[in-house]
């Protein structure tokens, strides 16, 4: 043969491509992740700092306090001064243009240590020392107990609300014959894509007209008539429960009010959990609606107008910032903890129809 044999390349074996992707998927998911945590990290960091940490130059990135040593009764600062070829953290006893004093921590018994050079070009050695104490800080200025029970009151009875009357209606769209139920689903899901600025201006006149700016009832009263995209969500769940179950409660002599209750309530409980921990976790955000309809009432503000407001007293301050948005993040954290599996659940069915 006068024409030369070209070598074919195998294929790699399909346990070796798919590990090879399972890798590629699982680096680039924890590469999301990373970016996702990296706020949460610096929050995490930031609130265990000192005040003194975020002026200071050359500070580390960690909650850290500047190593100092005691000698002779006076407390010195201890720099990183390199001694034959190694770094050594010194304490600084004697400060000169060009020729400065130190005594090493670790064998004081020697004496001072001469060095040549300027003192100022030295680094600051650092110690971790995490302050705690910023969260009991924090706590104790912004008086949590009275803004978590408003938050938790708020965020509660609205949930409660919306998800009871959002059930009711996904019930009623999805086993009840309704005249154009269509068009009346469709029109329902339109108020979904109004703005909110919109409607701001009519509803606050409505609401101060009948005296109720200043109390919480324009924030709880609504929540009691159904939000389009709650509705949505149970129906698409509703309409995957067979009807066998309803009709058979109805030979049973059950009626529709009874066959909600007994029948589809229990069958929807993953939509809704997530429906209600969507609700939960918008009431503990809102901003927006408190600030606008409580405003002048500091008795009765949740934690987010609450915490706007410390933010202002308290602008230099990061660290307690931070730690009072930290403490504020646990009651949610801890509900999404518990209910995650039941409410990814109900996300994922929810979006599947029969």
């Amino acid at each position: 043969m006068s024409e030369k044999m070209k070598k074919v390349r195998k294929p790699l074996p399909r346990r070796v491509r798919n590990r090879i992707t399972a890798i590629l998927v699982t680096s680039l998911t924890l590469g999301i992740l990373i970016l996702f945590l990296i706020p949460m990290v610096y929050g995490m960091v930031t609130a265990l700092k000192t005040d003194g940490q975020f002026s200071k130059v050359g500070a580390p990135w960690w909650p850290a306090t500047e190593e100092q040593f005691e000698y002779e009764g006076k407390s010195y600062d201890i720099y990183k001064v390199p001694v034959d070829g190694e770094i050594k953290n010194l304490a600084l006893v004697v400060k000169g243009r060009q020729q400065s004093q130190f005594i090493d921590p670790d064998n004081a018994e020697e004496g001072l240590i001469v060095w040549e050079g300027a003192w100022r070009s030295l680094e600051r050695s650092w110690e971790f020392d995490p302050q705690w104490n910023n969260f009991s800080k924090a706590w104790n200025t912004i008086n949590f107990p009275r803004l978590l029970g408003n938050t938790v009151k708020y965020a509660g009875i609205t949930t409660f609300g919306a998800v009871l009357s959002s059930a009711l209606v996904a019930y009623g769209f999805a086993r009840f014959r309704i005249p154009n139920k269509k068009v009346l689903f469709m029109l329902m899901l339109s108020t979904v894509i109004l703005p909110g600025a919109v409607t701001l201006i009519p509803t606050y006149f409505v609401f101060l007209r009948i005296g109720w700016v200043g109390t919480w009832l324009p924030l709880i009263v609504p929540a009691f008539f159904s939000w389009g995209t709650n509705v949505f969500l149970i129906r698409q769940f509703i309409m995957s429960i067979p009807r066998d179950l309803d009709e058979a409660a109805m030979i049973d002599g059950a009626n529709p009010l009874r066959i909600f209750f007994s029948i589809i309530l229990p069958q929807s409980v993953p939509a809704l959990t997530a429906v209600s921990l969507f609700h939960f976790f918008w009431a503990w955000n809102d901003f927006f609606g408190p600030l606008i309809y409580l405003a002048g009432n500091p008795e009765k503000y949740p934690i987010t107008v609450g915490l706007t407001a410390f933010n202002r007293l308290y602008s230099q301050s990061t660290n307690l910032i931070q730690a009072s948005a930290l403490i504020t993040a646990v009651i949610p954290l801890i509900i999404f903890f518990f209910a995650q599996r039941v409410f990814m659940q109900g996300v994922v069915i929810t979006g599947v129809e029969k």
